[in-house]
């Protein structure tokens, strides 16, 4: 049965072919495989001086100039590649396999000083610092950087889920867990892939900033058949301008309650990333309930400067910690506001996550932002911790627990996100 024939069947729903991409942004202007599938960039590493290829089979090289090489690549061994004032250099003897030096060369392979493309010659025939991925690699020059330069992955956004799934959940979880955030992610990813945001080389980072993103040695043969078998499926939220594709959050456990992208982010406050009270579906999860957590006054007083020296915020320049106190919370109860108060009498307004991120600087200690501050005489405890991450969307052990109780991917997806609909972006 086909895929967008199952979805109606199953959740009632059509699958609809006109969609509109965040940003105003159609899907023309961006790169897409053969096929249709939409072409994601990955940033792998960041502010690279020099990094290491290993290659199976030959790649070919292609600089910003009018030609591109083979470049002969010793088989298994770790080749070097940085760049200089005179250009790009791959190994310290690497002569091409048309038999001729770079410009300039000496010892090595040079390729002028702009961006590099290497591609592999077949999926995971080319691996940076030990790990092959699908599609090719870019070597970008970081600007003013002084030969630094960042890595980026051209892949198709299929090609990308079949890690990205594997990665983001347990591996002996439920198939339609597998689904669920197949669909979940590629929505993220797309959303990114269509929202330029000023990023200019790419669309979206291998860590936790975007998706965790493992490369071919990452990938299962559950997170493959999750993808293939939700291929080109997105959630939209519908209204009268079309069919929009948002950003689909997710996060590990929700602690009975999700949150909003408002209250969370401080993002525009639509339906299918509203908050929810979804009880005990997650309480399996070891992050249900934790805490207390007590730290000093002193050690916040630090994080929360540093915090605002980070992100240019006003709380930069506070004086020192006197209270933490819980300002508002969302129509269910899960904290949505914090205000912190210096000895100055000056206070800090902070949404949940905004909170969350300024108190784990320098270290992780608060696993969400669903909890209870306590002021004490030099310290804060914070009480009845419950759920890990920030709690917007798809909550991951729901997910788990739905799937054995016998929902289907797409069934859950859609609970998830109020509103929201299925839909074929390609």
């Amino acid at each position: 049965m086909g895929l967008g024939r199952r979805i109606g069947r199953v959740v009632g729903v059509v699958v609809l072919l006109a969609l509109v991409w965040p940003m105003g942004c159609g899907r023309k202007d961006r790169a897409a495989s053969r096929e249709g599938v939409p072409i994601v960039r990955v940033r792998l590493l960041q502010d690279q001086r020099v990094v290491t290829l290993s290659a199976a089979r030959p790649p070919t090289a292609s600089p910003d100039s009018p030609y591109s090489r083979r470049l002969d690549l010793p088989r298994g061994a770790s080749v070097p590649i940085r760049l200089t004032a005179e250009g790009w250099r791959v190994g310290d003897e690497l002569v091409a396999a048309d038999g001729a030096r770079g410009s300039g060369s000496v010892g090595g392979a040079e390729f002028g000083v702009g961006q590099l493309t290497l591609q592999p010659d077949g999926d995971g025939s080319l691996g940076v610092n030990g790990t092959a991925y699908r599609g090719r690699y870019r070597f970008v020059p970081v600007a003013g950087g002084n030969g630094q330069f960042d890595v980026i992955n051209d892949v198709d956004v299929d090609g990308y889920l079949k890690s990205v799934v594997s990665k983001e959940v347990l591996k002996d979880w439920h198939p339609d867990a597998f689904r669920a955030q197949a669909i979940v992610a590629r929505t993220y990813a797309l959303y990114e892939w269509a929202s330029l945001g000023g990023r200019g080389n790419y669309d979206l980072n291998d860590d936790v900033r975007s998706q965790v993103y493992g490369g071919l040695k990452a990938e299962s043969p559950k997170s493959q058949a999750a993808v293939n078998a939700t291929a080109g499926v997105v959630l939209v939220n519908p209204g009268p301008d079309g069919n929009k594709v948002f950003k689909a959050y997710f996060s590990s456990c929700c602690g009975g309650i999700t949150a909003s992208a408002a209250d969370a982010f401080n993002e525009p406050d639509i339906k299918p990333l509203s908050a929810r009270f979804v009880g005990p579906q997650c309480s399996v999860s070891p992050h249900f309930n934790w805490g207390p957590v007590v730290m000093s006054k002193a050690d916040l007083t630090r994080r929360l400067r540093q915090w605002g020296v980070n992100r240019d915020h006003a709380i930069k320049t506070m004086a020192d910690l006197v209270s933490i106190d819980l300002w508002k919370t969302n129509e269910y109860g899960r904290p949505a506001r914090f205000i912190v108060t210096d000895t100055k009498g000056t206070q800090y307004a902070l949404v949940a996550e905004e909170f969350r991120w300024a108190v784990n600087t320098g270290g992780v200690v608060l696993k969400s932002a669903f909890v209870k501050p306590v002021n004490e005489l030099d310290s804060i405890r914070f009480a009845e911790g419950h759920g890990w991450g920030h709690g917007v969307g798809l909550c991951q052990w729901c997910a788990e627990t739905q799937a054995e109780e016998g929902m289907r991917g797409e069934e859950i997806v859609l609970r998830s996100f109020p509103g929201a609909k299925l839909v074929r972006a390609y």
